[in-house]
């Protein structure tokens, strides 16, 4: 019998952690959009602000939301509401187990921002890292998305000082974002704010809920076969544009033989083995295959130029005659 794990008190933490809140070690990370995190040196005036901002808000937010009824509930199982929290496992949150096994395993390997070398434009997020310098096994993070939007470049922007404006003197500034929205405690993830979340991690669920359905009609309708080490499912979930395809596609409409057909009929080398299974080597064998199943492809008869199909409206019955007989 699988055991089941106990999910971490939000209300007990914050009870615990706003006792020795001003004694907590902090280390501060950028992450970029492959969530390759970089060491954020700080000057003293920014260190001042760290613990309100990356902190004191979240353990505030909580403990006030004990007296409110706050309730906490499984990400997956519910939906944004007033006066909930929401909480899933780090395990579902791929890129997030990857970034924290980078910042706790890698360390070594993680080096200081340079926007010569690594430009800010190109960062997605900030994580900041708490220790208890009394435990330091214990562990947690509060992550905030980056709004490029935001963003101050040295050559595009003014500032104001001494009375008049002149150049910005710093390579980049940005501000850092005052809401809540994400804090990370042993294996749970609370989302503060689900749809920064969603954007900071690329955990899109109840997608995925529907992708994995489909996949499991896909398996079950046509003979496919993949290298060693690789499945439908794997390569799906690091495929977006794929599991939103996925959301609408109609399965078994177009039949094992009719995909390969037509295959060769747009001439696209989709492969097939021995046993007549359908071979998936990588991500593009798959979209092609996707596309495919879902009629994606057409040749026009006037050009006999072939075109990929990104969006189509099914038309209905003709009714009457033909307008030219």
């Amino acid at each position: 019998m699988e055991e089941v794990r106990e999910t971490t008190d939000i209300f007990l933490w914050a009870n615990q952690t706003d006792a020795k809140k001003n004694d907590l070690q902090i280390e501060l990370f950028l992450f970029n959009k492959n969530y390759t995190p970089y060491v954020m040196p700080l000057k003293g005036d920014v260190e001042q602000q760290l613990r309100p901002l990356f902190l004191f808000d979240y353990i505030n937010q909580v403990n006030l939301g004990a007296g409110t009824g706050l309730s906490v509930r499984d990400y997956e199982l519910s939906e944004a509401e007033e006066n909930v929290l929401l909480r899933t496992d780090l395990a579902k949150v791929g890129r997030a187990e990857t970034l924290l096994h980078l910042i706790e395993h890698e360390r070594g390997d993680i080096v200081e921002f340079s926007e010569t070398e690594h430009e800010f434009k190109r960062m997605k997020g900030v994580i900041a890292r708490f220790t208890d310098p009394n435990h330091p096994e214990k562990i947690f993070y509060t992550a905030k998305l980056i709004q490029q939007g935001q963003t101050l470049k040295s050559a595009l922007a003014w500032e104001f000082s001494d009375g008049k404006f002149g150049a910005f003197k710093a390579e980049v500034g940005f501000k850092v974002p005052d809401d809540n929205q994400v804090l990370i405690i042993g294996q749970d993830m609370f989302a503060f704010n689900p749809g920064k979340f969603e954007r900071m991690f690329g955990y899109e669920y109840k997608k995925q809920v529907i992708a994995d359905k489909k996949v499991a009609e896909i398996e079950k309708e046509y003979k496919l076969s993949f290298p060693e080490g690789l499945d439908l499912n794997a390569l799906v979930k690091e495929r977006k544009k794929t599991i939103n395809k996925l959301q609408k596609l109609e399965i078994g409409e177009v039949k094992q033989e009719q995909v390969l057909d037509y295959a060769d009929e747009m001439q696209l080398e989709l492969m097939s083995d021995d046993n007549g299974a359908i071979i998936i080597m990588d991500g593009n064998d798959l979209d092609m295959f996707v596309n495919l199943i879902n009629e994606d492809y057409i040749e026009s008869k006037i050009t006999g130029k072939r075109y990929e199909i990104k969006s189509k409206k099914l038309l209905g019955e003709p009714e009457g005659e033909p307008p030219r007989g």
